[in-house]
């Protein structure tokens, strides 16, 4: 099945909560609300023409442009994605879904951004959402143990996040 063809299949089923397409990226693929990436991935898996039976990979990618001469340019405002990478062992075909999220929770700097666990549709989500929260900053709801895996627990901040500052020590050991 062709990503238009998946496309068109989403827009048959959801009509509006496709939010957006493209098809013409290296990686096509659309945007959903977070209220609705539960509903659509179980549809994605268990759909029998499309059986997206893998969840690849989630990224978490922070949009911020720090320089205020560029961010004008820019070309988005700022946000945070959330990338699923969807492939089919039966029908060998690739799909992504974005959710795009606003950098802080009801605008309050430091409110990590939320959107719904979707452990319950691909168990390996399991580990891929604890390392976007450890490391873009994003809590996902109803995740079953949503902790850091990859810094220890008491590191503060989130690395990828644009604006994070890396600590000049850490337990009074001093970096760079």
């Amino acid at each position: 099945m062709t990503s238009a063809e998946i496309v068109s299949k989403l827009e048959a089923h959801f009509g509006t909560k496709i939010k957006a397409k493209k098809l013409d990226a290296i990686d096509p693929y659309v945007v959903v609300d977070a209220a609705d990436v539960v509903e659509i991935a179980r549809f994605l898996r268990d759909n029998p023409q499309l059986r997206f039976d893998i969840l690849s990979c989630i990224s978490g990618v922070d949009y911020l442009e720090l320089d205020p001469k560029k961010a004008p340019k820019a070309g988005f405002e700022p946000h945070v994605e959330v990338v699923y990478h969807l492939q089919s062992f039966t029908h060998r075909h690739r799909f992504v879904v974005k959710v795009l999220l606003p950098r802080w929770k009801d605008n309050k700097p430091g409110e990590l951004p939320e959107v719904p666990s979707v452990v319950s549709v691909w168990p390996a989500a399991e580990w891929h959402e604890r390392e976007v929260y450890d490391l873009s900053g994003v809590r996902f709801l109803g995740h079953p143990g949503l902790t850091r895996i990859l810094l220890a627990d008491d590191w503060e901040g989130h690395p990828l996040r644009k604006d994070y500052e890396f600590p000049l020590e850490y337990h009074g050991i001093r970096g760079r």
